[in-house]
């Protein structure tokens, strides 16, 4: 949920800048699918719940991508992305999912209209959570059962490069590749540098 209001209130705060851009603003939007792979700490985890301990694993899987981009020039722009894992990965017994956010400044360099190169350059900030799938509990908040064990936040730095390929009038795909540097992420994986690929659908407003 938190994810999806982070997309809604991103798209409802580019479209509101847009409106007051006039004619000229060019606004994209885009979603696909990926990966993002760090190794592994190569720690033990004790499970209490089954009495093992077991390594941390490498972090992988299928991420989603959402984002998008305000342009009141012709190449410059800024917006907002978020990448999360689909499912939970395995973390020595117990569950985890990646959640990264991030706000850019867009580079598209204009040396054709087949082709389009893309760069992104911004901050933001990682939301690691952990699930405890054996005992599940009564969460007041919701009025519902849940497996939520907790939680821990990093600060990153995000970069970007891609290269759009024009299917037809205002869609490209982009292949895109994605770093992140999250300090303190050695804390829970092997580096504080993650590595993302993703290709994605992106609509454009303007030609």
């Amino acid at each position: 949920m938190k994810v999806l209001r982070f997309v809604i209130a991103s798209s409802v705060l580019l479209l509101f800048v847009s409106s007051f851009a006039g004619a000229q603003a060019r606004f994209d939007g885009y979603f696909g699918v990926g990966t993002t792979q760090v190794g592994s700490s190569h720690q033990f985890v004790y499970n209490q719940n089954t009495g093992s301990v077991l390594s941390t694993p490498h972090m992988d899987g299928v991420f989603g991508t959402i984002g998008g981009g305000v342009f009141l020039k012709p190449s410059y722009g800024f917006g907002a992305q978020v990448s999360f894992r689909f499912k939970q990965g395995d973390y020595g017994g117990y569950g985890y999912r990646p959640i990264f956010y991030d706000f850019n400044g867009i580079w598209t360099p204009q040396i054709n209209k087949i082709v389009v190169p893309e760069f992104q350059a911004g901050l933001g900030g990682v939301s690691l959570k952990y699930y405890d799938s054996s005992n599940p509990y009564y969460d007041p908040n919701t009025g519902r059962l849940s497996t939520f064990l907790t939680s821990f936040k990093h600060f990153q730095l995000h970069a970007a490069a891609g290269l759009r390929f024009k299917v037809k009038n205002h869609i490209y795909i982009r292949p895109q590749l994605d770093y992140h540097w999250v300090p303190s992420l050695t804390d829970q994986f092997g580096s504080n540098s993650v590595l993302g690929y993703s290709l994605a659908a992106v609509f454009s407003s303007v030609e």
